[in-house]
């Protein structure tokens, strides 16, 4: 399976048998300067409808997920955990979900503009996770040191930060650097995508780096 970081909240995840999800396809935005999204799917998950993670142009007539619940498309089972964008029940930014599914037998969790920390139910709702997509810049989303507790709340083998400030990114956030500190096992992989096998994760939680591909 392979984990490509298109920019901002969107990655495209490629199984071997072509299956193709895209998360949350961010549009043309104020203060956005990744190119426009040029892939196709089979699937597209929707956080939320804020402009910067929805409206971008995705080939392939993909079906949408942009709800709590379980959906299954292409054989797999996408499941839909309600959250808030803030930490306020949603009364600042409105409701987002995570999505969890499985693909050749890794466990991915997509966090989509999560506000908060979790609680004891979603984290029992997620249950256990491979691969952890989690915003990291703040402001608009957990920061770093939030971050890190759902990090510790989750366990995922492999975390993959995204949200954050770059030189495509022109929001008031954090950059990736801030929820780094003090963690030991980084590896910065100097590419866009990543590759996993199920026998091939970790045994202790590793921080994946990757450069967004637009």
């Amino acid at each position: 399976m392979k984990i490509k970081w298109l920019g901002h909240a969107s990655f495209l995840i490629t199984a071997a048998d072509g299956a193709k999800i895209i998360t949350d396809p961010f549009g043309e935005y104020n203060g956005l300067n990744y190119a426009p999204i040029n892939e196709f799917a089979d699937i597209v998950l929707v956080s939320h409808q804020h402009g910067d993670h929805v409206g971008g142009k995705v080939g392939g007539n993909p079906q949408q997920i942009a709800q709590a619940g379980s959906t299954t498309a292409r054989g797999i089972e996408f499941k839909g955990i309600a959250s808030y964008h803030d930490p306020s029940g949603g009364k600042e930014r409105g409701d987002n979900i995570i999505f969890c599914f499985t693909v050749e037998g890794i466990h991915i969790c997509h966090l989509g503009d999560l506000g908060h920390v979790l609680s004891d139910q979603q984290v029992t709702e997620i249950g256990g996770v491979d691969v952890l997509l989690i915003p990291v810049g703040g402001l608009f989303t957990i920061d770093a040191k939030e971050a890190t507790q759902v990090c510790n709340q989750i366990n995922p083998k492999v975390v993959i930060p995204m949200h954050v400030s770059n030189e495509k990114c022109g929001f008031p956030i954090a950059t990736v650097e801030d929820f780094l500190q003090g963690k030991s096992t980084v590896e910065r992989a100097n590419a866009s995508e990543t590759e996993f096998e199920k026998e091939g994760l970790p045994a202790e939680q590793k921080i994946v780096v990757l450069n967004p591909a637009l």
